[in-house]
């Protein structure tokens, strides 16, 4: 199939656009989050870049929506209305903030999609019909070697998000082990918890590869989130090795076994278990083995990818667009037949 959608979350569309499908992504030339395009990310070529302007012509099969107000804009560049005459799907990423009335909760056209099973039961959806696509990521191997007695964190704009993402936490866990702090915006953290350099240290935000191998050195890795979807970036340390210390929210008590760690919603609980790997990386490294065995078997690329594979064949007349053209995936330029 030809398939729309946006480039909103890197992570995410890092491990969709690895499946066996064309991609069509708007792009312009100033970027930003209507004409983001690739991004400069290491994608397959069957991941296009397209000119607004073009995606009328380009054949889409159907749209992968992320944002409501995409809704307008996919039938404004394609002619054709999202879940009328334009097969499409919603993927929520996102815990509900402040009502938990989904967007789309009153129609019955567009499926959403959740990418957690507690997304789907927080939100009220509705007359929407629903379905739960866990997360998957593309594996980076097992990476860990934890030879930092630290504990790391990934947290994008965390003064911003703060309790949402447990940033008032980490002087806590500081008290266990120093704690290396990665993402987006994370420079002005230390100043707002009040940290030394010694036992908060921003390492800021690297490219995927490089944050792997760094990251990979910590002893542990800390999951404070209260409030968001499954981070990625729990996953991936999973999937590194590590072991995993978290906040038993959200979809968190469903990725987590204890067994790769520790998980509670008492925080001195998790701080203990903090200065216990810390201090015995044969048990951290036990610990972390799990943690890999598990998202290998819960989020790997292969179930995700088949898991999409069967909500985009299920679409009302997915696929009805293809047949009724009289061109070849070479059609559109550059695109490989």
């Amino acid at each position: 199939m030809r398939l729309l959608l946006w480039h909103v979350h890197g992570g995410w569309t890092d491990a969709f656009v690895h499946g066996s499908h064309e991609y069509l992504l708007p792009t312009l030339p100033e970027r930003g989050p209507w004409g983001l395009g690739r991004a400069g990310r290491d994608w397959p070529d069957s991941v296009r870049e397209v000119h607004p302007d073009d995606v009328r012509d380009a054949g889409v099969d159907a749209v992968v929506l992320q944002r409501p107000e995409e809704i307008g804009e996919a039938e404004r560049l394609t002619g054709r209305r999202p879940g009328v005459d334009l097969p499409a799907l919603f993927v929520e990423h996102n815990t509900p903030k402040a009502g938990v009335l989904h967007p789309l909760a009153d129609q019955t056209a567009i499926p959403v999609v959740h990418v957690t099973h507690f997304n789907e039961l927080a939100w009220d959806n509705g007359r929407a019909p629903t379905l739960v696509i866990e997360h998957g990521v593309r594996d980076p191997g097992p990476l860990y070697t934890g030879d930092l007695p630290h504990l790391g964190v990934v947290i994008n704009e965390p003064v911003r998000r703060w309790r949402v993402t447990g940033t008032d936490l980490l002087p806590r866990f500081a008290e266990a082990a120093p704690v290396d702090l990665f993402g987006m915006r994370t420079e002005l953290a230390p100043e707002a918890l009040g940290l030394a350099a010694d036992r908060l240290a921003v390492v800021g935000d690297l490219p995927t590869t490089r944050l792997h191998a760094r990251l990979a050195r910590c002893r542990a890795y800390v999951h404070p989130m209260r409030w968001t979807s499954l981070g990625l970036s729990l996953i991936e340390a999973m999937h590194l090795g590590m072991p995993v210390i978290a906040l038993a929210a959200t979809e968190a008590t469903r990725a987590v076994p204890p067994s790769a760690g520790a998980i509670s919603t008492r925080v001195d609980d998790l701080v203990d278990a903090a200065r216990t790997l810390v201090a015995d990386p044969e048990e951290a490294a036990a610990r972390g083995a799990v943690a890999r065995a598990t998202a290998l078997e819960r989020y790997g690329l292969r179930r995700f990818l088949a898991d999409w594979d069967d909500a985009l064949g299920a679409l009302p007349v997915a696929g009805a667009a293809s047949a009724s053209r009289h061109t070849t995936p070479a059609s559109v330029e550059g695109t490989p037949a």
